[in-house]
């Protein structure tokens, strides 16, 4: 059964839904915003006009609010191109003006006697404030608006050039502002459940990026009552999941994420379950990115599971190593294998399929068991090097290593052929990872990796790198 939610019909929807409910507030008939899509050069002069008004702020909040609207659904009309430029125009001639930081910084240098000179510090946090930013505040206003500003981040990671510096500025900006908007303290933990409203659940399935939802049956099967799935919510964002975790009560660690998925695995006796196994963790908001909330989601979600089910002692996840078939094959011929590995595949003769690196490449590898065995003891060995030891400015070099290192998790147990579809393959060749969430060490794990970069692991997985 298809879902049939995709992601162009998820964007027609909310632009729909956004582009009505402000025009029941634009009251300034004759302040128009018309612009072409790719925005042409001769509408960026009123397009700077329209910003400028903005800012003015002439005729109080509800003509303020009414022409922040029809900024918003001007944005909304335009392609790839135009939104790049829009962009471009509120960064560059909306950023910070130097001329009255350097004169203020004078000032503060050099004070005249009897200057005010908090007065002063506060005149500089207001020109350190680009008029850019103010302007995208006032959608805070607008229904729908601070999902509207997180979408507008979104296009911006997505089109910017990362070396644009006046972009970047106004990056970082919004990400600080949204930073304070969607600290933890103001969002709502949620159980979601068969009966939450379809449009989540149908969010659930569009957003869900670590193991794709096939279906509505499917959804219904990781919605079951020997499984949790919690998500974050903002109250200005009551619709739209922030980020969300999938969990399955277990019997002790699962290492195979096709049998854990099964629909038609029987349901357990949640009340026997020992072990809470997170084997999904996904960020539904491209625009909240660097914001981070995903280490306080599984610390919430284990203390709510810990007070519904005293039973539950086990804390982990069964992950997904996706950066490591990408570092593999930066490895050179001769990091790749010890001799005694090289030794004992050349018995196989893997040669005649171009060696380990393009034996990796087919796609049915795994089904030849004399070979997949063989594999097994220098994969293991390299992913337990990978996972532990190979750093990125000081950080494990997979990304999902490090936020659950971050979190004071350990490497617990490398899993061979733990997915075998296509992207688990492509991915990892096949592996995934249980990292340990053991409560008496969280703490001192996180501590440790963040002041050093040791990531702890099990007596199991450094063995595998001998």
């Amino acid at each position: 059964m298809s879902t049939n939610l995709t992601s162009a019909n998820l964007l027609d929807r909310t632009l729909f839904n956004l582009q009505s409910v402000w025009q029941q507030i634009n009251i300034l008939k004759s302040d128009n915003v018309k612009l072409g899509p790719d925005l042409p050069d001769a509408d960026i002069e009123p397009l700077r006009k329209h910003m400028h008004s903005c800012l003015e702020g002439k005729g109080g909040n509800v003509s303020a609010r009414a022409r922040a609207a029809k900024l918003g659904e001007a944005y909304l009309c335009l392609n790839d191109t135009g939104r790049l430029r829009f962009l471009k125009l509120l960064a560059e001639d909306f950023g910070v003006d130097n001329t009255i930081i350097k004169a203020l910084a004078e000032q503060i240098i050099h004070p005249p006697e009897g200057t005010n000179i908090p007065k002063l510090h506060q005149q500089m946090r207001n020109a350190l404030r680009p008029p850019g930013l103010e302007l995208l505040m006032q959608f805070n206003s607008l229904p729908s608006g601070v999902k509207f500003l997180v979408d507008l981040r979104a296009d911006m990671l997505r089109l910017a050039d990362k070396n644009d510096p006046e972009l970047r500025e106004l990056d970082k900006s919004l990400k600080d502002l949204l930073r304070s908007w969607f600290d933890v303290g103001f969002l709502d933990l949620v159980r979601l459940s068969w009966s939450t409203p379809a449009d989540v659940l149908e969010k659930l399935i569009h957003y869900e990026a670590v193991h794709a939802i096939r279906s509505w049956d499917d959804l219904k099967n990781r919605l079951q009552s020997d499984r949790r799935c919690f998500a974050f919510f903002h109250p200005r964002m009551p619709d739209e999941p922030l980020i969300f975790v999938q969990v399955a009560l277990v019997k002790d660690l699962s290492g195979n994420i096709q049998e854990l998925l099964d629909e038609s695995a029987p349901l357990m006796n949640h009340q026997e379950a020992n072990t809470a196994i997170f084997y999904s963790i996904t960020n539904a908001q491209l625009g909240l990115a660097g914001v981070g909330f995903g280490d306080f989601l599984i610390k919430r979600v284990v203390a709510d599971l810990k007070d519904e089910l005293p039973n539950i002692k086990t804390f982990s996840t069964l992950s997904p190593i996706p950066g490591f078939m990408r570092w593999l094959d930066q490895l050179s011929d001769a990091d790749l294998l010890t001799d005694k590995e090289r030794q004992a595949l050349n018995k196989l003769n893997l040669e005649a399929f171009g060696g380990v690196r393009e034996t990796l490449k087919r796609s049915d590898w795994h089904q030849d068991e004399v070979l997949a065995e063989a594999i097994k003891k220098p994969m293991m060995r390299l992913g337990a090097q990978y996972l532990v030891h190979e750093k990125k400015r000081g950080r494990a070099l997979d990304p999902v290593a490090n936020f659950h290192l971050n979190n004071g998790a350990r490497v617990e147990r490398i899993n061979w052929l733990a997915d075998i579809s296509e992207k688990g393959m492509r991915e990892s060749a096949g592996m995934m990872v249980n990292y340990l969430y053991k409560l008496d060490e969280i703490e001192s794990n996180h501590e440790l990796y963040r002041e050093t970069a040791v990531a702890k692991a099990s007596g199991v997985v450094m063995n595998a790198m001998k």
